[in-house]
């Protein structure tokens, strides 16, 4: 079985109100792409992926106008795709939705959310809800709100193998729209606060599933790693860090590779995810962002990580036609997780 994550930049740009992918030669929103150029791009990277389940980060928008689902199926149609049924969990306001594309010949898929709907008592909130938690150290409870609520799915096999996976899509850290150096201190410290408290909360989410031995995958772009910005010695450890419950036992942590090579080396070859161009440097900057953590039970199933990167992958580098698809696709690459389910 393999699962998947891929965060698609402006996946959304490429399709109309019904739907429809926008095949023609117009701008796509990424720099010098066109819309049939990158629709071109991402059928070559889906179909090399050939996932059994795709957590697509960044997935077109569902509002009263549009339908993620429906954009989704087009795409997969499209492109003779076999992870060709799209499911949403709760919509957002951001036009970034988190949605899983799936082969219905080997899964069945639900959305099935978790948590309490009103406040109080010892069960975290349910993720379209309010999570209060003192982000400041002043004795009051801050609220704290997804703008892209987690997807929890329950996964089913044909065998009847049930696995708990929950897609995530961390608020950045980044400081948009500050004015100024002391200003964009004063945005990156606050938006890693509330970055670290919905890290806290997904964390009790995976407490809760880990107690009662669900087998459990969380994945998805978590904008964090060990190591990753200057404002993390101010706060103690990163958001991956609380998420995989790291200085826990071994039985109620989850594990991914890259982020455990991460944590273990703060300075020199990491494994990265994502490529960025920063045009006041007229460099890249590459960054690992995206994550497959899985529940130990799972480490019995002999997974296989890959990110699909097309310099430090040989596969995809002896590949031009994968290489540059993944290049002209988005400025992130998939990860996979290939396991026995």
């Amino acid at each position: 079985m393999r699962i998947a994550t891929y965060n698609v930049e402006w996946f959304n740009a490429l399709f109309d109100d019904q739907g429809q992918p926008h095949d023609d030669g117009k701008w796509s929103a990424r720099y010098n792409v066109t819309r049939r150029d990158q629709l071109a791009a991402l059928g070559i990277v889906f179909t090399a992926l050939d996932a059994d389940a795709v957590l697509v980060v960044e997935a077109p928008d569902d509002n009263g106008r549009r339908s993620t689902v429906k954009a989704l199926e087009s795409f997969a149609k499209l492109m003779q795709l076999r992870a060709r049924r799209a499911l949403i969990g709760f919509a957002n306001d951001t036009q970034q939705e988190l949605a899983l594309l799936y082969d219905p010949d080997v899964l069945t898929a639900r959305h099935d959310p978790q948590g309490a709907t009103t406040a109080g008592g010892d069960m975290p909130p349910r993720f379209d809800g309010v999570f209060r938690i003192d982000l400041d150290i002043d004795d009051r409870a801050d609220r704290v709100e997804f703008s892209k609520p987690p997807l929890e799915v329950e996964l089913t096999t044909i065998s009847g193998r049930v696995t708990r996976l929950i897609g995530a899509h961390l608020k950045s850290k980044a400081p948009h729209g500050a004015v100024g150096r002391d200003e964009a201190i004063r945005i990156g410290i606050t938006n890693r606060r509330k970055q670290l408290a919905q890290a806290v909360w997904l964390r009790q989410r995976i407490e809760a599933h880990l107690a009662t031995d669900d087998s459990l995958i969380v994945l998805g772009d978590l904008n964090d790693g060990p190591g990753l910005d200057e404002y993390e010695h101010l706060f103690g450890r990163s958001s991956v860090e609380i998420i995989m419950g790291e200085g826990q036992d071994a039985a109620a942590a989850l594990y991914d590779p890259h982020a455990r090579g991460a944590l273990l080396q703060r300075f020199g070859v990491v494994h990265t995810s994502a490529r960025f161009y920063l045009r006041d440097q007229r460099r890249y900057m590459q960054a690992l962002l995206d994550y497959i953590l899985i529940s130990p039970d799972l480490m019995a199933r002999r997974p296989v990580w890959r990110i699909w990167h097309p310099f430090d992958d040989p596969v995809c580098w002896d590949n031009k036609e994968l290489r540059d698809a993944l290049l002209m696709a988005s400025d992130h690459f998939p990860v996979s997780l290939d396991l026995e389910l």
